[in-house]
């Protein structure tokens, strides 16, 4: 844009958007004229912390919640205190400026980010509200030509959000710390999804498996010329009834009803012998055309579900890579319900989509997309390539992870104006007879594709990895009804019925919007909630819930059955939409959900009286068939029979703790095993199995054993000396002899340079230490070892930097090359564990994640994560020399 452009007569505009990355490339289309600056996100909301609570409120009833709740809900913000020194840099720009443009995004949040701007700022000037919903120099002009008015309606139902979701969790949140385990949280759509994951779990505990069979029969056509040939088909029917597959049983291992012929393995062999020799012919051929039309442009969920599928990328990894490419100008806005495309957009993709497949592949008429979802609120376009005219994914410059998100939306976009895939689908139907008379039917389908029309370009992938993909083809012989047939192979088939299958990331945000439950724009950090709190954690790509979330999950069923019901928390949804619609009022809708009305419960009466809630009933969880009970205890979870504890390996998944698993552990040493006594201090030596792993320890006199003369108070006791196990050793064999060589660590080495040096067991490995000096070990067993000479050596040679500080060890397992760097990924033992590297980034394994079974999908998901938390590199900048002191003005007033 020219400099001049929007500005006249001197006219100086300032334009404020949440991050410095917007705000650089929004300047670099504005220019003379205009300041952009950056809020860096919310500046401010209600307060964390009891310090960020106003002198004058602290003694409020209320104050701990930030929300009068006594007065109309009246929210309590405060300016957050890192936003500050910024706050202060926007009111000094200001001063300078004769307009205010306010260009936050253009859903709630963004809304609710520009009022707060504006209130907090209190600007004396003309303020406009500036929208877009894409990143380029057009878009940029359009919207400050076209400025409207703050949507307080949107502002309003935002601030209930805020408010609804800060009384449910420090209300709720208290009571799980009570009756569960301290420092948890509650959610108002957490909790929620948390429910979801562990009723999954639920599910799959009470699953029996059914086993089934049938008959895989490759017939031949006995035609040399056919391509294909032969072709495979299943037992369907005997004597006219059909044989049963998995959908006809139930999640308890019975059939639902008793219409169809439940084959046994002995069965199915003894029917295969009566087969043998009969005679086969095709008893009839179905044809049906076959259309497959394009996918809708994405939105955000869609967006998160395919970059899980094919990119392997977090729901909140998929956002902050489209967060940069829309940033710096690549994709339109990329939090939207919306799959419609504007004029421009459908003319662009469809321009494209002739230049690289020609006209035969684009409809005559544009194709239109309207939403499904309900709740649809967002006002923005589908998620797309900006511009009049799309880039393709060579033309961007882009590389690594923004690069292949990049592809993928432009895929989509292009592919969803083309026209449908077009072709044939057959279903071919074998009649037989057994040597005893039985009638048997076989069946099999196929499928052809005449014209590939969008599937030439994109290509949706599935949840289900044994899904066939929409391109797929089986093609079958050329038939017709009456075709004699014969068998080449006939084989018994044996299968099994599977319990469903976990949530994925990609899954949940699915279940999520079809329930209508919480915004898609709040999905990714929902789901990164959960993980971080460690009430799901992944195993390959599946979310799996912990103990601790059956607990929890547990105790808001049981007593606060309403917050975590799935209809009532999408209702809230719906009322939240009123609210921005102008059908309801905010304090109502708050004062029902906190008071309760006609009968119905509110949450403050909910959280008021605890009494009756049992904790230990809470955590506890009988195995089925035994006497054992799984409880979830303050330092984590805990097998208990009678008294007697074992404790819970943290990657447990809670079906692989079966009852047999359940006896395996109580059959294991308890660890309190006596190893002997000390001869030096006459202590008694045992070896214990701990929270954080085996480990050995002394047991001290109690102070009755002392004598008067010696007893200490508590606080002046002596600590038992403590040593956990080397990774070598095992609770079952350890010695006495070792035993007290781990309790002689940390041990004198010797001196060094008038230095003392003592070798240490520490949280990142075995060291020496030499005043502020430290190095590595090589292993455990160096610690009771390693000489002064050895030290010293040691000592002389340059402290190595970072994971690869002790001698390089070979690789535990290669998985193949990165997506993101092209480079190859192996998995190495760390100081902090396993951990996943290219050679320019390393990721520990998670909870979850084994050596054994992690993949490259996930390894790529670790490192992409790993690189977005990294911190930029820091400036070099030339320190300006200070200026100098404006004269002191007086204070303003206080508001």
């Amino acid at each position: 844009m020219p400099a001049n452009n929007g500005s006249t007569g001197g006219t100086r505009r300032l334009v404020i958007v949440e991050s410095p990355a917007k705000a650089k490339t929004i300047m670099g289309y504005l220019g003379a004229g205009y300041m952009v600056e950056s809020s860096i996100g919310h500046i401010r909301d209600l307060p964390e912390r009891a310090d960020d609570i106003p002198e004058k409120f602290k003694g409020e009833p209320w104050a701990r919640l930030g929300v009068n709740v006594e007065n109309e809900f009246e929210p309590l913000y405060v300016v957050n205190p890192d936003k500050r020194s910024q706050v202060s840099k926007l009111k000094q720009l200001l001063k300078d400026a004769d307009e205010l443009y306010l260009a936050t995004d253009e859903d709630r949040e963004g809304e609710a980010i520009a009022w707060h701007l504006r209130e907090v700022l209190k600007p004396k000037v003309p303020v406009h509200r500036m929208v877009f919903h894409e990143i380029t120099p057009q878009a940029i002009r359009d919207a400050v030509a076209n400025p409207r008015d703050l949507n307080l309606r949107l502002v309003d139902a935002q601030e209930t959000r805020r408010i609804l979701d800060r009384l449910y969790g420090y209300e709720v949140s208290p009571v799980l710390w009570k009756k569960v385990k301290p420092r948890l949280s509650a959610g108002r759509v957490q909790s929620v999804a948390t429910r979801l994951v562990v009723e999954r779990e639920r599910e799959r505990l009470a699953f029996t498996s059914a086993h089934y069979w049938d008959l895989q029969a490759l017939f031949d056509t006995n035609k040399p010329d056919e391509r294909p040939r032969d072709f495979t088909a299943t037992l369907t029917l005997v004597d006219g009834k059909r044989v049963a597959q998995g959908r006809d049983f139930a999640s308890t291992g019975v059939l639902k009803n008793n219409d169809v012929l439940h084959l046994s393995e002995a069965a199915a062999g003894e029917l295969a012998g009566r087969l043998q020799g009969s005679s086969f012919a095709v008893k009839s051929v179905e044809r049906k055309p076959y259309t497959r039309k394009p996918y809708a442009p994405f939105r955000t969920t869609t967006l998160q579900q395919e970059a899980s599928r094919k990119l392997g990328f977090s729901a909140k990894y998929t956002m902050q890579v489209a967060q940069r490419l829309y940033e710096n100008g690549f994709i339109t806005y990329m939090r939207t319900d919306s799959i419609t495309l504007s004029e421009t957009a459908v003319a662009a993709a469809r321009s494209q989509a002739i230049k690289l497949y020609g006209s035969a592949y684009v409809p005559d008429k544009p194709r239109v997309y309207t939403s499904k979802v309900k709740s649809a609120q967002e006002a923005h376009e589908a998620i797309r390539p900006s511009g009049e005219e799309f880039r393709t994914p060579g033309e961007t410059g882009l590389s690594g992870d923004m690069f292949r998100l990049y592809e993928l939306i432009w895929q989509r976009t292009v592919s969803s104006q083309m026209k449908d895939a077009v072709g044939e689908s057959v279903t071919v139907k074998v009649r037989g007879a057994s040597a005893s008379g039985e009638d048997v039917e076989f069946s099999a389908s196929g499928r052809t594709i005449t014209f590939y029309g969008f599937l030439k370009a994109y290509v949706e992938g599935a949840d289900d990895p044994s899904t066939d993909r929409d391109d797929s083809e089986k093609r079958l012989p050329n038939l017709v009804e009456g075709d004699a047939l014969s068998v080449s192979r006939l084989d018994v088939a044996g299968h099994s019925t599977k319990p469903p299958a976990r949530y994925t990331e990609a899954s949940l945000v699915k279940e999520l919007e079809d329930r209508e439950i919480g915004r898609p724009s709040t999905y990714a950090s929902i789901i990164g909630t959960i993980l971080d709190r460690g009430y799901v954690f992944k195993k390959g790509t599946a979310l799996v819930p912990s103990f601790l979330a059956f607990a929890v999950v547990n105790l808001l069923e049981q007593h606060f059955g309403n917050l975590v019901d799935y209809d009532f928390t999408a209702e809230m949804e719906k009322v939240l939409d009123d609210i921005a619609n102008d059908r309801a009022e905010r304090v109502p809708e708050l004062q029902r959900f906190y008071y309760g009305e006609e009968g119905d419960e509110g949450l403050k009466e909910m959280v008021t009286d605890l009494g009756d809630i049992d904790a230990k009933e809470i955590s506890s969880f009988p195995i089925r068939d035994t006497d054992i009970v799984i409880r979830v205890g303050r330092y984590g979870p805990y097998l208990d029979r009678d008294g007697s504890r074992v404790n819970i390996p943290e990657d447990m998944t809670p079906d692989e703790l079966t009852a047999e698993k359940a006896e395996e552990f109580f059959s294991r040493p308890t660890g309190d095993r006596e190893l002997g006594v000390d001869p030096v201090s006459g202590h008694k030596i045992v070896a214990k199995d701990g929270r954080f792993g085996p480990y050995v320890t002394e047991i001290l006199p109690t102070p009755e054993e002392e004598t008067p003369k010696r007893r200490t108070k508590k606080a002046d006791a002596a600590k038992p000396r403590t040593s956990s196990l080397f990774k070598t050793m095992s609770l079952d064999t350890v010695t006495l002899d070792d035993a007290l060589k781990l309790l002689s660590i940390p041990r004198a080495v010797g001196e060094l340079e008038g230095e003392e040096v003592v070798a240490y067991n520490g949280k990142f490995g075995p060291y020496l230490k030499k005043g502020t000096d430290s190095r590595s070990l090589t292993s455990e067993e160096d610690l009771l070892t390693v000489t002064i000479e050895q030290a010293k050596e040691l000592f002389a040679q340059p402290k190595p930097r970072g994971r690869g500080r002790a001698a390089a060890a070979a690789p535990l397992r290669e998985l193949g090359d990165d997506p993101n760097s092209k480079k190859p990924v192996v998995v190495k033992e760390g100081r902090f564990g396993p951990y996943v590297t290219d050679g320019e980034t390393n990721a520990s394994l998670r909870k979850g994640d084994t050596v054994e079974e992690i993949t490259i999908e996930r390894a790529a998901e670790l490192l992409a994560e790993r690189r977005e938390r990294a911190p930029a590199p820091k400036k070099t900048t030339t320190r300006k020399a200070p200026a100098k002191k404006a004269p002191a003005k007086k204070p303003a007033a206080k508001s």
